[in-house]
């Protein structure tokens, strides 16, 4: 069945604008011009604009999205199955934030007491699931099963100050990161700093730090789409420049 761009638009429930944008960057065409000049798109298309929604409904940059799916070993089915478990795991964030703001309205009534470590929970697990559910297969290859269980359970214990700390000085990194990346260069002051707050930062869940984690843990920035969408997505190279920074900061040579 062959959709005009209105049709296509309407049934995915976004706009024709999208669809255009979508063509002139080349990550999604039509797959023929009627006589009129009509974008038309076919079942393929179909097909693969719900991939690309799929991927940014998990938060991935168009760049990155089209670097995926115009990979000549992009699998759909296994790209499915993958959706399936990531949306899954944002359920279950979902319900545990859920059980949380529910806990929460009960402490404001009076019909229950929470502790400071509670009111965080969900937030916390929400947290080590959704790291699970983007980077858990390559970070458990990486530094294997029971060095991310520890990093998960530390994360769990933080006290309320603890927690609070952890998530300004992850702010602060981001700040820090984009004001180097304007310097242009990683060996600067700026960037050398944004190296040692990451570090600070990794401390608070790492079991213990060493140099060379760090360093491989920085490359994973640029090697895996995820992370690189993720520091990329406001300005492109920003993973680049923080993987390039923090193997300067550990010594580390390529």
């Amino acid at each position: 069945m062959d959709f005009t761009i209105q049709k296509l638009a309407k049934i995915a429930g976004i706009s024709t604008r999208t669809l255009r944008y979508y063509d002139e960057i080349g990550l999604l065409m039509p797959a023929r011009t009627n006589s009129s000049g009509y974008r038309i798109y076919g079942q393929w298309e179909v097909d693969q604009l719900q991939q690309i929604l799929f991927y940014r409904e998990l938060g991935v940059g168009l760049e990155v999205i089209r670097e995926i799916i115009m990979d000549p070993a992009f699998d759909k089915a296994k790209a499915l199955k993958r959706h399936r478990e990531q949306l899954l795991n944002k359920r279950k964030q979902l319900d545990s934030l859920l059980v949380n703001v529910e806990k929460t309205i009960a402490l404001t009534e009076g019909r229950i007491t929470m502790s400071d470590e509670e009111k965080f929970e969900g937030f916390k697990q929400q947290m080590i699931d959704d790291n699970e559910a983007r980077y858990g297969n390559e970070v458990r290859e990486k530094y294997g099963d029971d060095a991310v269980n520890k990093s998960n359970e530390k994360l769990k214990k933080m006290t309320s100050k603890e927690f609070e700390e952890f998530t300004q000085l992850g702010n602060e990194v981001k700040a820090t990161l984009s004001e180097a990346f304007k310097t242009g260069d990683p060996a600067s002051d700026m960037a050398q700093k944004t190296a040692e707050l990451h570090k600070r930062w990794l401390t608070f869940t790492w079991d213990t730090y060493s140099k060379e984690a760090h360093a491989v843990l920085a490359q994973m920035y640029v090697d895996d789409e995820r992370f690189r969408a993720y520091y990329d997505a406001e300005q492109p190279s920003v993973a680049e420049f923080l993987r390039d920074a923090i193997h300067i900061y550990t010594g580390f040579k390529n």
